[in-house]
Formats: structure tokens, C-alpha cells, sequence
């Protein structure tokens, strides 16, 4: 079993990239999870137990980072040393903070007028940006552009703020 100061990556046996396979991780969770579940060391001593209980636990966390894109990617960048640095750093290009803006506008107009089909067509468009989004940052990612890798990390966290206040305010205008 691997140290539990390795890696998500070298925990689960996975190669530390952006891209995975769902069904491998999936896989390696169970595996680990198997190996370290706290119900397997019902009868031995205390120290077992919270050994295993750390265990569990890490392998909870790992999973959970490794399976969401977003929180891959912050991790993968902060294995090299880069900390995306979301709540400090705010630099966007100069396009994406039009973009930003319009989205907002959009936002407002259509909540306004309770326009939910304009607030479905926002999503839409903010998912198929999420999509192009997150293309680009693996290959960022995978061709070792981490400061570009960083701000596309920070873009996308701003995307998902925007998709969540959509779907607030789809429910909102739908209750």
C-alpha cells in the first residue's frame, strides 16, 4: 500500500495526468476502498482502527478530488508547485472579462423579464464554454503550460459561480 503523504494519483495507481479514465479510477477506488474499510478491522485494536479509519478517509478525499475536472486540475497544478490562487489572483484577459460581463447582463435581463427558456439557453451556451474550457486545459495541463493551465482553472471556477446563479435563478423563477 502506498504512504498516505503519496499522491492521489500513486494511491489509486493512476498516472498523474488531467485526463482519466472514469472506469479506472472507479475501479481503484473500490480496490483501495476494499483493502482499508474500516469494517475489516472491527475486532483488531484501537490503533488498527484509526490507522484504517485515515486510510479510508484519505481514499474518500483523493476520490473525490480525482473525480471532479476542476479539483483534478488544481491538484495536478499543485503537485508542480503552482497554486491557482483563485481567491487572491482574479487576472483575466481582457475577452474573458467581456465575456464575463455580457453573461452577467444576460443573466439579469432574463431573470428580469422571468425568462426561464433564455436562462436555459445561457446554460446551455455556459456548459458548451465549459466543454471548449476544459479542452483546452488538458492540454494545457498535459504540455506543461501551467500558467496557462492556471488561469483556465480560474476561468472555469468563475463559469461554474455563473452556472450555479443560473440554476438559482431557473428555480427561483420556477417555484
Amino acid at each position: 500500500m502506498a504512504s498516505l503523504n503519496d499522491s492521489h494519483f500513486d494511491l489509486f495507481g493512476l498516472p498523474a495526468q488531467f485526463a482519466l479514465e472514469a472506469g479506472a479510477l472507479d475501479h481503484a477506488y473500490r480496490t483501495v476502498q476494499a483493502q482499508v474499510h474500516p469494517d475489516r478491522f472491527a475486532a483488531a485494536g484501537d490503533a488498527q482502527k484509526r490507522i484504517a479509519m485515515q486510510w479510508a478517509t484519505r481514499a474518500n478525499e483523493a476520490y473525490q478530488t480525482l473525480r471532479d475536472p476542476l479539483r483534478r486540475a488544481t491538484y495536478l497544478l499543485s503537485l508542480r508547485g503552482i497554486n491557482v490562487g483563485a481567491e487572491n489572483n482574479t487576472a483575466m484577459e481582457p475577452a474573458f472579462l467581456m465575456q464575463q460581463m455580457e453573461w452577467r447582463e444576460n443573466i439579469e435581463d432574463a431573470a428580469a423579464a422571468k425568462n426561464v427558456d433564455a436562462l436555459d439557453a445561457l446554460l446551455a451556451e455556459l456548459r458548451d464554454e465549459e466543454r471548449q474550457r476544459f479542452d483546452k486545459l488538458g492540454a494545457s495541463l498535459d504540455s506543461g503550460a501551467n500558467q496557462a493551465a492556471g488561469e483556465a482553472v480560474r476561468q472555469l471556477m468563475f463559469i461554474e459561480r455563473v452556472a450555479s446563479e443560473i440554476g438559482t435563478q431557473i428555480e427561483r423563477l420556477e417555484d
